[in-house]
């Protein structure tokens, strides 16, 4: 049996954090989903299917990877939207030949015989068109970016069970570090936990990963998530339902937010009900609402429709895609999405929809020029021993 993750149309629900990477590296509880769908069906290799416009930054990243190929035999494909679970793992294994499983024209798996091709998410649609159908109740997929934000306590608790609670864990503590309900709470080798760090894990799990630094007098409070080399700043507020990713600095007070990986926050100021992508740099005494003063759901831009939607949801503070930057003192309104590239700054409401690369403050904002914007992406990354690929440039100018 050969396998296949794959992105469908419905990428575009989750803009502009599926604008640079597959909607299967996006990050919820600890794991990316791809990552817990491998875990999940434990298999070893497969095939991913991504969008024609990242298939060579995926390459170029990822050179031993499968990518927008099948080769010829019998293969299960499995949609990156996938909420998986051991219920969902059976069902879909136990698939006949010729077959898929679906939620009204949403595939979520499908099981046939394909012949060596390429193809990419733009034309996957036409490898199920003629399959047997069996309909599924909703919930099994993920359909827009606050679900991860809403979700992401549960998931850290069922990670931490599925893939940390039995794992080696390197728990050693110096002299003045409080930990609360240490039977939940995992570390990685080479943590560091400086005097008066407090770790509760008294409602949901912590994990500490491997390389990962808390400075003194912070305190993390589960269920939450601090990736691999990030570091918790001095004093810092982790509430339940964060993960961050790996390579971040994250200080002030954070609340149920996502970090997806190498973005800072170093300073005071609230954070909160958010999904950040890579390489955002907040300034200083930035602060994001997530609660409106009426208490109604919030509406945010989505970008399939163009306008803004009913979230469903009470609380939902920022989504900012890869490369945003805030000056010190910016302020951001409940529900605002930041596009690609953009640098915001000034005493004016950053609020509703910024589009990507935009530049100045709330109510006076300019086109970013591509050429400077990759410059100084290009010295972002050099900060962390990176380079910004010429792969990497065609996509910025792509989306620009």
């Amino acid at each position: 049996m050969k396998y296949i993750i794959f992105d469908d149309e419905k990428h575009k629900n989750f803009y502009p954090l599926t604008c640079t990477r597959s909607t299967g590296d996006l990050r919820v509880g600890i794991l990316k989903l791809r990552q817990r769908i491998k875990a999940f069906f434990r298999f070893e290799e497969y095939n991913l299917i991504i969008s024609e416009k990242l298939e060579k930054i995926y390459k170029e990243r990822h050179p031993d990877w499968q990518i927008n190929s099948i080769s010829k035999g019998e293969t299960l494909f499995i949609n990156s939207r996938l909420k998986v679970d051991e219920k969902m793992v059976k069902k879909i294994e136990e698939l006949s030949l010729n077959t898929c499983l679906v939620k009204d024209n949403d595939i979520l798996a499908a099981k046939l015989r394909t012949d060596q091709k390429r193809v990419s998410t733009e034309n996957i649609s036409g490898f199920f068109s003629n399959l047997e159908t069996i309909q599924i109740e909703d919930g099994f997929l993920w359909n827009h970016t606050w679900e991860l934000i809403s979700e992401n306590s549960k998931y850290i608790k069922q990670d931490f069970k599925d893939f940390f609670y039995e794992k080696d864990n390197f728990f050693e503590t110096e002299m003045g570090v409080t930990i609360l309900n240490p039977y939940d709470v995992w570390i990685g080798e080479k943590v560091e936990l400086k005097p008066g760090v407090v770790i509760d894990a008294s409602e949901g799990p912590v994990i500490l990963d491997e390389g990962a630094k808390v400075m003194a007098n912070a305190v993390i409070i589960g269920p939450a998530y601090i990736g691999k080399k990030s570091v918790i700043k001095v004093g810092a507020k982790i509430y339940e339902g964060t993960s961050i990713g790996p390579v971040c600095k994250v200080g002030g007070e954070v609340e149920e937010t996502i970090f997806q990986a190498y973005s800072n926050k170093q300073h005071d100021g609230f954070l909160g009900h958010s999904y950040l992508g890579e390489w955002i740099n907040l300034g200083a005494d930035t602060n994001n609402s997530d609660l409106k003063n009426n208490y109604k759901n919030v509406k945010t831009y989505f970008y399939p429709d163009r306008k803004k939607i009913d979230s469903g949801t009470q609380f939902l503070g920022t989504i900012i895609g890869d490369h945003a930057k805030t000056g010190i003192n910016s302020t951001i309104n409940t529900g605002t999405v930041i596009g690609i590239g953009c640098n915001l700054f000034g005493r004016d409401l950053i609020s509703d929809f910024i589009p990507s690369f935009s530049w100045g403050d709330g109510s006076n904002l300019i086109k970013y020029r591509i050429d400077k914007f990759l410059e100084t992406a290009e010295l972002v990354k050099k900060r962390r021993k990176l380079s910004l690929s010429e792969a990497e440039k065609n996509l910025y100018n792509n989306i620009g």
